[in-house]
Formats: C-alpha cells, structure tokens, sequence
C-alpha cells in the first residue's frame, strides 16, 4: 500500500489527533468528512471548509482539504443549493475532507495554541482552560510589557489585535486559546493568568476584563487558527512525501 492513500493518512492523522477522546461542540464532525477514490497526491489546508475553500484547492488540483472548522455543524440535510454544489464539486474533482477542531486546537505539538506560543517565544507551557471535560489551551509564566505584546501579536498574525487593558502593563501569566473563547473569561480569569489571547468575544467582554483586571487581546478568529492546519500539514508533507499549499481565505473576523 502505497504510503500516500487516503486511509493511510487519515489513520495517521486519527492517531495523532485523537479526536476520539474529545467532547467538542455539538454537530462537530471530527475526522475524514468526505472520501475520495483512495489516493492523496496534494494536500490543501484551510481554516474552513467552504464553497470557496473548496474551489481554492480544486485550483491547486488537491485531492485531500484538511481543515480546522469542517462541513458539519448541525443537522446534514437538505443538499441543496450551496450545500449541493459543495459536495458535487468535492465529488466531481475526487477531493477528500479531513476536519479536525478541538483536537487540533489542543494537540501538544501541532495545535493552534501551541503553535502560537511558539511564535510568541513563551516557554514552560502548561495546560489552560478546562473547557468540556479536557484543557484546551496553553498558559506560561513570563514578563513581557503589554504593549510589546501587542507589537508582537500584530506581526505574527498580520493584522492589529484588539486590546482590552484589564490587566496590568507587564504580562506574567498569559494563556491562549485560539478561536472564539472570549466569552468565557471568567474562566479565564479564574485559572490565574493576568493577560488572556483569543480570537473573538462580545461587546460586554470588555467590561468584564477590566472588572476580572485582566488584559484581553483579540486577534481574529481566522487569523489565531491558520497555525494547525498549516503545521499539520507540513508534517503529513514530510512523513507522506506528499506536496501541500495553504489556502488563504481570511474572513477578518
């Protein structure tokens, strides 16, 4: 059996993920979504699995889209209109679908918050934000004056992240989860750290961080989750011999 099939790397992937031993949200799909004719020649990566991605890496001439947010989030009928042409493109073009969210946010190595403390220079990581039965976040002790954060946090994701100054103006404690966790930083708050990394959160956050006296920054949903899907497929690339491109398709939220 040739290294590159498709059971091959999902297997793998499942292995390595573990999707298995998660609670994620309700209707999350974690794992092989859509198959293919059996082979992987070109990988696609991807935050989401959309009408869109899915032309991208039809372009790219992929055969295997891996994503962060897959297909499924709630009930999977009827497959009409974009729904429809979806999964008629994906079958037409023989192009499979690996999702992996909670499992991927979390993974030691080549999750979302572990990459992004990489790029960070934080170190010592620990676990963070016990969230549906299993920490999915990372946390670590350092000292860094807030606005250097906000510096460094800009350069790393391309864009300009919402601060919200809570906390004091140098950081000792910062824990990350990547994604929409703003809405839960009592929880955050709760676990000891004075400066918390996420995505997204709603207007009363802002209120709520400077009552919790803890810094919040908000760097984009899409832009805090580009990192697993691109580590993971660089390494299936080198274990598989298999080439791989990212697909670029920020939403600016």
């Amino acid at each position: 059996m040739s290294k590159s099939t498709l059971s091959t790397l999902t297997r793998y992937c499942d292995r390595l993920l573990k999707p298995d031993e998660f609670n994620d949200w309700a209707g999350a799909s974690n794992g092989l979504q859509v198959e293919n004719s059996g082979k992987v020649t070109r990988i696609a990566a991807a935050v989401d699995a959309s009408l869109a991605t899915i032309q991208l890496a039809i372009a790219e001439k992929a055969d295997l889209l891996l994503v962060h947010h897959g297909l499924f989030w709630g009930k999977t009928h009827p497959w009409t209109g974009n729904r429809y042409q979806s999964i008629r493109l994906l079958i037409e073009n023989n192009l499979a679908v690996y999702s992996s969210h909670l499992p991927l946010d979390a993974h030691s190595r080549f999750g979302n918050n572990a990459r992004l403390c990489a790029a960070l220079g934080l170190e010592k990581l620990k676990p963070f934000f016990f969230h549906k039965g299993q920490f999915i976040g990372l946390q670590s002790k350092t000292k860094i004056a807030r606005e250097k954060l906000q510096k460094l946090l800009a350069q790393i994701l391309g864009r300009e992240p919402i601060l919200v100054p809570g906390g004091p103006m140098v950081c000792r404690r910062v824990g990350i989860v990547t994604g929409g966790a703003g809405n839960e930083l009592q929880l955050a708050a709760s676990e000891g750290v004075d400066t918390f990394i996420t995505g997204e959160g709603s207007h009363w956050t802002f209120a709520a961080a400077e009552e919790l006296q803890i810094n919040v920054f908000y760097g984009g949903h899409y832009a805090t989750e580009t990192f697993g899907v691109k580590a993971l497929a660089a390494h299936l690339s080198k274990k598989f011999s298999v080439p791989w491109s990212f697909l670029d398709h920020p939403t600016g939220l």
